[in-house]
């Protein structure tokens, strides 16, 4: 008797190098304050790069922490502070996928490294296809959502301050959002 044998599925990504197009894409983070409340914020300098092959796909990306915006300049301030990202010592968020794994047809995982305030850390997204198009300018485009969460005091990002009800001003964990479109490299 054969042992049986083991297949790897991955997600109907057209091949090719999908490069990340910043004028249509996002990359958000939402973080409690208070306890009580949701702050959202976004990056707005970052690029990234899928590399899909018939021998699986390759994800990587960074952002800039310096364009950092919550729509609060005080705030965007402290953040960019040693307090939280650091961005003069630490100028990248980066991410670098180990592996990608088809859940159905439209949504995977993708795992790999992600390195905040300077410590590399495993991070777990849960993506979906969005679809294919080509745009009125005859370019491919390929959509991918994408969100993660992580907790901040995981990459040394311990700043806060606790308050008279038990909670804290900034909570621990933050929700990574992406919305991705990406074109196709000639």
């Amino acid at each position: 008797m054969s042992s049986p044998e083991t297949t790897t599925t991955q997600p109907a990504l057209p091949t090719g190098t999908w490069n990340v197009d910043p004028v249509h894409s996002s990359v958000e983070f939402q973080v409690k304050h208070l306890g009580i409340a949701t702050v959202k914020g976004q990056f707005k300098e970052f690029e990234g790069t899928l590399e899909v092959t018939a021998n699986g796909i390759d994800a990587h990306g960074s952002v800039q922490t310096a364009s950092v915006d919550t729509r609060e300049p005080q705030r965007d301030g402290h953040l960019r502070s040693a307090d939280f990202f650091d961005a003069d010592q630490n100028p990248q968020i980066t991410f670098q996928s180990t592996s990608v794994r088809a859940i159905d047809d439209e949504d995977f995982e993708i795992e790999g490294d992600f390195t905040l305030h300077g410590i590399t850390r495993p991070l777990k997204l849960i993506a979906t296809l969005e679809g294919t198009e080509t745009d009125p300018q005859g370019n491919e485009r390929v959509g991918v959502s994408a969100t993660a969460q992580i907790n901040r005091s995981d990459h040394d990002m311990k700043f806060n301050m606790a308050l008279g009800s038990g909670n804290v001003v900034v909570g621990d964990k933050v929700k990574i959002l992406l919305d991705i479109s990406a074109v196709k490299a000639a």
